[in-house]
């Protein structure tokens, strides 16, 4: 085995694996990513994937990708293969190991006939009010069922006609015979196997009887030779249950489930049933929508597959639940566009501007560099003309303190180009500003040598040369740094009505024609964005990935 080769932080998982390695328990670490195909993939998601994916690199071990298919009532193949997607997305790779629950379904069946006959399980043919009534409370013993004695015949008979479909839904579960007692209520006789008529993505209707998800798991870990089965901290309590399955069907070389704290975002929330909720009640355009905190939504939003791999570093491993700050993730996705993004310039609200005694017919090229973060991504030529169009914000007719813009009789560079002064304000019969009108300083052109300097500098875009787009401006979908932890208010209740402002009248530099879906840039000075999958020939469609700074951060201080 050789040495792990990761640079990722130590945590409490890694040194319960350097531990295995050094006493010779294992000599191979094998992970696996278990979801359920009942949703798609959020970012708690991507840091499970990370972790197991990543333990599994670090140690040159092996990592499977197995689907939790046992409830086909809420299963899809459109889960599957967006989860599929999401994990390649991220970077991580299965091979060959791509699994099901499912793939499974006839040895589980024989272990829950080798638990009958050995005495550990029995039908029972309570009502689900019955069954419920009889599992007492956190601090009263439950009740024992009336067909917790069945005899092993009778009750590989029901089992084997609740396989055959001979009882409708809910006529009997099975249930493993555990301590009606015990304090920890997931061992007091849980049901291992429901009837449930319904068709499976996967196996059609061969089944009619399921395993829960508690029995499969474990066996599943088992049968594929997992050593360390990594889950979030709601797992904890049924760690019992978990050995308890192995333990009774006597297998060996079991897996060890070690729980870690899940990720909560502020701002968000992180239950998949609140996400759905917000999909299909139309909050949200989808489960794709660039302030859903789903990996396809921070995919379509333009953030990057290494900027979540480093999320997930930075949040790192923890025993205790905590809520992490949305703006960690920010950080990420600004760190690594940077150094990536060719920058860009875009005039989200325009305001027309005329150069009065530049030459009516001349076109300039002024040449800017792409990135200065990265001086192999070299530079471009962008069209400077008579009429430009600059930010609406980048002009106030009355400046306010310390506003280093454009004002009557003030000057300001235009990046990569020239020095301008603001001459005349003209406005239309309503009294809006609709034109400027300025001079040129043609000594100070960008790039000549000039030394003249002004406190400002601020984009534009070519009147005669740019092109319309529609940009997306996304925030926070909530106004709550915890919306889901008020017990008096309905998560609902907290929406940010702002979280989407549609600019659709947007000019960017003629070189921008040419981008497509998911190409990312940087807006100068306006933040970050990426080319919106919706973009057509017709029009192209800007989301808004971050700002470059953290504007929520300033107004908590405020």
């Amino acid at each position: 085995m050789e040495e792990k080769t990761n640079i990722t932080p130590t945590n409490f998982i890694r040194e319960i694996i350097d531990d295995d390695l050094k006493t010779g328990k294992h000599t191979l670490i094998h992970t696996r990513f278990p979801p359920e195909p009942n949703g798609y993939l959020h970012i708690g998601h991507a840091k499970s994937i990370c972790l197991n994916f990543g333990i599994a690199r670090d140690y040159n071990g092996l990592c499977n990708l197995r689907f939790d298919d046992t409830n086909p009532e809420k299963e899809d193949i459109e889960y599957v293969d967006s989860i599929q997607e999401d994990v390649k997305w991220l970077g991580f790779d299965w091979a060959d190991r791509m699994y099901y629950a499912s793939d499974y379904f006839h040895k589980l069946y024989d272990f829950a006939v080798q638990m009958i006959k050995d005495g550990n399980a029995y039908v029972d043919s309570s009502t689900a009010q019955e069954l419920k009534d009889m599992r007492g409370t956190p601090t009263e013993p439950g009740g024992l069922s009336p067909y917790r004695n069945r005899s092993v015949d009778e009750n590989l008979r029901l089992f084997t006609e609740m396989k055959e479909g001979k009882y409708d839904d809910g006529a009997h579960v099975l249930r493993a015979k555990i301590d009606m007692a015990s304090p920890n209520m997931h061992m007091r006789d849980p049901v291992v196997y429901r009837i449930k008529k319904a068709t499976h993505h996967n196996t059609g209707d061969e089944w009619c009887i399921y395993p829960m998800y508690d029995y499969a798991h474990p066996i599943s870990d088992w049968m594929e030779g997992i050593t360390h089965s990594l889950c979030t901290l709601e797992f904890e309590i049924h760690r019992p249950l978990y050995d308890w399955f192995l333990e009774a069907l006597n297998l060996k070389n079991r897996p060890r489930q070690i729980e870690f704290a899940r990720l909560n975002l502020t701002y968000t929330v992180m239950s998949k049933r609140k996400l759905l909720e917000l999909v299909q009640e139309g909050f949200v355009s989808g489960w794709d929508d660039p302030r859903m905190p789903t990996i396809c939504g921070l995919r379509r939003r333009g953030y990057t597959p290494e900027s979540i791999r480093n999320f997930a570093d930075k949040v790192g491993v923890a025993k205790r639940d905590a809520l992490t700050d949305v703006a960690l993730l920010e950080h990420a996705v600004r760190d690594d566009l940077n150094k990536k993004a060719p920058r860009v310039m875009a005039v989200l609200k325009p305001l027309k501007v005329v150069l009065t005694n530049y030459p009516d017919d001349l076109t300039e090229e002024m040449e800017t560099v792409n990135n200065p973060e990265d001086e192999s991504m070299g530079s471009r030529k962008i069209p400077f003309t008579k009429e430009i169009f600059i930010e609406q914000d980048d002009f106030q007719e009355v400046p306010e303190k310390k506003f280093h813009r454009l004002s009557p009789g003030k000057e300001v560079r235009l990046k990569s180009a020239y020095i301008i002064k603001c001459d005349e304000v003209v406005k239309d019969a309503d009294g809006n500003i609709t034109e400027l009108r300025c001079s040129y300083d043609p000594e100070t052109k960008s790039g000549s040598g000039s030394t003249r300097s002004v406190k400002g500098t601020i984009h534009w875009v070519s009147a005669k040369h740019a092109v319309k787009a529609e940009v997306r401006l996304y925030d926070r979908l909530f106004t709550d740094e915890d919306p889901a932890g008020h017990e008096e208010k309905d998560f609902r209740e907290l929406i940010n009505p702002d979280s989407l402002e549609i600019l659709d009248n947007c000019l960017i530099e003629p070189e921008l024609a040419k981008a497509k879906a998911g190409d990312k840039f940087q807006f100068v000075r306006m933040g970050y964005f990426c080319v919106d999958p919706l973009s057509n020939d017709k029009i192209l469609v800007f989301n808004r990935t971050v700002g470059l700074k953290d504007s929520w951060a300033k107004m908590k201080t405020n």
